[in-house]
């Protein structure tokens, strides 16, 4: 492919896109496997060309703009090289207009800024359009972090979590010896340093209520040891089937599950009753904390989506404190930054649940956020989270 038929590319994709966010279509990745899918005379370095132009285009507009042309005339505005190749060639896009103005660049839809919590400031929001990195959690109980680093020379150590490991862009751990050996695992340095608040600690009964494929299950093992009954929970089975076969890689054994029936969570939980040392609520939310990596999901946000998340997050508040033992620990986090799923969620449930208080976690440098607390990419090289660890009174 000619670099105007690469552009032109992108200019239709980012359509599909523009259409799906507006829709609730699929998601941007998606979208760029079916175009290249049925287009097989492009090649790799055409592929990745035209998907590096969309996202830059999609980093750049936090609000949809009319078109995959406007917002790629209005990328082609910040760099010179791509201009000519609005040249009307066969295969390129036609020739801008005197009167043609490209999409202005936006940092996230206007009427959302107002909806962040109050310790999130314009440097924490404009890091949420950036790129993300990756990071590996390294299993402690069964390796070190110094050994990972010694097997991976380009990596760097986490600067927030003992277990984490930051590696190169465009690093493939999936096929390093440490990734089939289990010794390691990928999750971003923000939901390991979210365990680190929770403390889990050996001997306890811990509860990971929304489980999914078990991410913060496996790291809840590992900072025990395995020496914890841990039972992990979700309403999706598909999910939650993924959890084995991540947990017999990593060599951790005797994790339950309990796949949970919608709205019907408190039958199936009903012998945990007071007696977990440790709830975890990884809740669903509307991600605004993951932009890095999902970027066109500013496209798709509403009140009304946000509003359904609110509601859904109070419903597993209101099955998860009864689980609670007293003198136990419930952790609430979300990757997200709004006010409403964060420090207004944990204030409406503290105006509920006053044998619930807020007790200060381990010293990890995360920013007060009402009754909780807040991690952010510009603060800490982390996504974007909230977070709260409420104690049940005795």
């Amino acid at each position: 492919m000619l670099p105007a038929a690469r552009l032109q590319a992108a200019i239709e994709l980012l359509d599909e896109i523009v259409a799906a966010a507006r829709e609730g279509g699929a998601a941007a990745d998606t979208l760029i496997q079916r175009y290249f899918k049925i287009r097989r005379y492009a090649g790799s370095k055409d592929r990745r060309a035209v998907r590096d132009l969309v996202y830059r285009a999609i980093r750049r507009h936090g609000e949809a703009p009319a078109s995959g042309r406007a917002a790629m005339i209005g990328l082609a505005a910040e760099d010179p090289e791509l201009l000519p190749l609005f040249d009307g060639s066969a295969h390129g896009p036609a020739p801008t207009g005197e009167e043609e103005e490209g999409a202005p660049a936006t940092v996230l839809p206007a009427w959302l800024k107002a909806r962040f919590a109050s310790a999130v400031d314009d440097t924490d929001i404009a890091s949420l359009s950036g790129r993300a990195p990756l990071d590996i959690r390294v299993n402690l109980s069964r390796t070190t972090r110094e050994d990972v680093l010694a097997a991976i020379p380009e990596a760097e150590a986490g600067t927030l979590c003992a277990s984490s490991v930051r590696l190169p862009e465009g690093s493939r751990i999936e096929d390093h010896a440490l990734w089939r050996d289990g010794l390691v695992d990928i999750q971003d340095e923000g939901s390991q340093l979210l365990i680190d608040a929770a403390d889990p600690q050996a001997g306890s009964t811990i509860v990971d209520l929304c489980a999914g494929a078990g991410g913060k299950t496996l790291a809840l093992w590992d900072r025990t040891g395995g020496k914890a009954r841990i039972i992990a929970c979700d309403t999706d089975r598909s999910r939650l089937s993924r959890l084995r076969p991540r947990a017999e890689r990593s060599g951790f054994t005797d994790i339950e599950t309990c796949l949970l029936n919608p709205r019907k969570e408190r039958e199936a939980l009903g012998d945990l009753e007071g007696a977990a040392d440790l709830v975890f609520v990884d809740a669903p939310c509307t991600g605004t904390g993951t932009w890095r990596r999902n970027p066109e999901a500013r496209w798709r946000l509403s009140e009304k989506r946000i509003a359904s998340f609110v509601a859904t997050q109070q419903h597993i508040l209101a099955f998860a404190a009864p689980l609670v033992a007293p003198g136990g620990v419930l952790v609430y986090a979300v990757c997200t930054l709004l006010a409403a799923e964060g420090e207004d969620q944990i204030a409406d449930f503290l105006k509920t649940r006053s044998d619930f208080r807020k007790v200060e976690g381990r010293n990890i440098g995360s920013v007060a956020s009402g009754q909780g607390y807040v991690l952010t990419p510009a603060r800490h090289g982390t996504d974007g989270f909230f977070f709260a660890r409420l104690e049940r009174s005795c």
